[in-house]
């Protein structure tokens, strides 16, 4: 995602050094069947259940093997097929699943021992294992090789997103790489490490490039974010240390900001911090940097860890909150303004008096006019209409981030990361966002999501479990405001 949240912004890992592969064979025919003798080889059989523990590992150059095969594949679609046969050949055995599920079932209408019962349980649990994972699993032991399966997953997706490669087969190997990541880069394994000005060139220069948020214009800018009243943290993981995984903002304030002008605006910088000048610590901006641990909580884990860093730093701080994007709110309206549009005479978005003052700001017909005008950033130079539209939008987009639901949870990625946190729903911000990428992405608005640490357990855990969102008076007011004029 783009933003702070599970969107997260994302970059390629830096290039890996492959050992020197054999010359690949000509021709899409000879490829494919090398592709299948590369995985006959590399991918370890699944030794019997009873022979789990003694069998020994495969050479470490069958799995070698695959990594440099794999590095000398330069096309994505080359890349996608043997992730496909992979996927598709080398998966689970369900016969073995059949039978050893059939064998569960027996046991448990018969009067057995325990014992006996979960050894038949700890059989299937067996059999479910794809033999791929045995794969990875090796390679995980490899010098390099967790980064390598970092970018295996990052292309696995980027395959899925182009649909180079579909099916239930591709999706549960994702599934299966993304649990062993999870593992792998737990919070034990990663490392917190502050940004300042002093750090590394190549640290610094990294954690430029990554920035996609609020992009860095310059090495002022970059020194300014780094500096007097700015933080900035990230993790890496204990096998790379100094590699940014995932990288989060801070802004030290003396109140909740509702404008991310006034934060990476590039101003005279300051030589010290006066710390009675700080009451808020703002979370402006995370970026994961790596498109292969997309999914894996590594943004939850970092705010909850800087939150805390920031306390023991501050113990005065009484407010910490994010200053956060809202992308796709602009989609989700040009889409009811699109039907609008298709039903004439109809208008479930605004109130008579509303349209009234957009259609003499806009000079046309509201919803046919208002969705080419929102479609792009220029319609900001318009002081008419932007007052004319502060107010539907504003609860609008209450309703879009507090009533709209996916599987009963927020649709907008970046709300849904933060209420998985335990934040608070807490403040619409009106022209939060004035750049070109925010009026496109968001018609210029962005939303607090307060965290108050001594509630954020029980917040999290209400709208995990029973999908219940916190939010301040002002988000409700919108809402409700939206459920009275808005007739949709």
């Amino acid at each position: 995602m783009r933003g702070f949240g599970p969107g997260l912004t994302t970059r390629n890992l830096l290039p890996l050094r492959f050992a020197p592969r054999p010359p690949r064979p000509p021709g899409p025919l000879s490829l494919t069947r090398a592709m299948d003798e590369l995985l006959r080889r590399a991918v370890p059989q699944t030794p019997a259940y009873e022979l789990r523990e003694k069998t020994p590992a495969p050479a470490e150059g069958q799995c070698a093997d695959f990594v440099s095969f794999y590095g000398g594949l330069t096309e994505a679609t080359q890349r996608a097929e043997l992730l496909g046969r992979l996927a598709q050949g080398f998966g689970v055995d369900h016969g073995q699943v059949a039978e050893q599920s059939a064998g569960v079932l027996q046991l448990r209408e018969q009067p057995r021992e325990a014992a006996v019962l979960l050894q038949a349980e700890d059989r299937l649990r067996y059999a479910l294992v794809p033999r791929y994972r045995g794969l990875f699993h090796h390679i995980s032991k490899l010098d390099g090789g967790v980064r390598f399966l970092v970018r295996l997953r990052a292309d696995l997706l980027e395959a899925q997103a182009l649909k180079l490669v579909e099916g239930p087969h591709v999706r549960e190997m994702n599934g299966v790489l993304k649990s062993m990541l999870s593992e792998w880069f737990s919070s034990g394994f990663l490392n917190l490490e502050r940004v300042t000005w002093h750090s590394p060139c190549e640290v610094l220069q990294k954690i430029s490039e990554s920035e996609a948020v609020h992009p860095i214009k310059s090495w002022m800018d970059m020194k300014q974010r780094v500096g007097p009243y700015r933080r900035c943290y990230f993790f890496s993981h204990c096998s790379t240390p100094g590699e940014p995984l995932v990288i989060l903002y801070v802004a030290l304030t003396s109140d909740i900001s509702s404008n991310i002008q006034a934060i990476v605006k590039e101003q005279p910088l300051s030589e010290t911090e006066e710390r009675d000048r700080i009451a808020a610590a703002i979370f402006y901006s995370i970026s994961l940097t790596q498109q292969g641990l997309q999914g894996v909580e590594l943004g939850t884990f970092l705010v909850k860890r800087v939150l805390k860093e920031l306390q023991k730093e501050f113990p005065h701080l009484g407010a910490f909150s994010s200053l956060s994007p809202i992308p796709g709110f602009t989609k989700w309206l040009l889409g009811l303004l699109g039907s609008q549009t298709k039903e004439h005479g109809r208008n479930g978005l605004f109130t008579d008096s509303e349209s009234k003052e957009l259609g003499e700001a806009v000079g046309g017909p509201v919803p046919e006019t208002l969705k080419v005008l929102l479609s792009g950033s220029e319609w900001a130079q318009s002081e008419k209409l932007v007052q004319a539209l502060q107010a539907p939008l504003m609860r609008l987009c209450a309703w879009y981030l507090y009533g709209e639901k996916h599987r009963g949870y927020a649709l907008n990625p970046v709300a849904n990361f933060h209420l998985q946190n335990g934040a608070v729903m807490w403040r619409i911000n009106w022209m939060g966002d004035s750049s070109p990428r925010g009026l496109t992405s968001s018609c210029g608005l962005m939303a607090n999501y307060r965290y108050f640490p001594e509630e954020t357990g029980p917040n999290s855990t209400a709208y995990l479990g029973s999908k219940s969102i916190k939010a301040s008076e002002q988000v409700l007011s919108l809402v409700a405001q939206f459920q009275k004029n808005s007739k949709l």
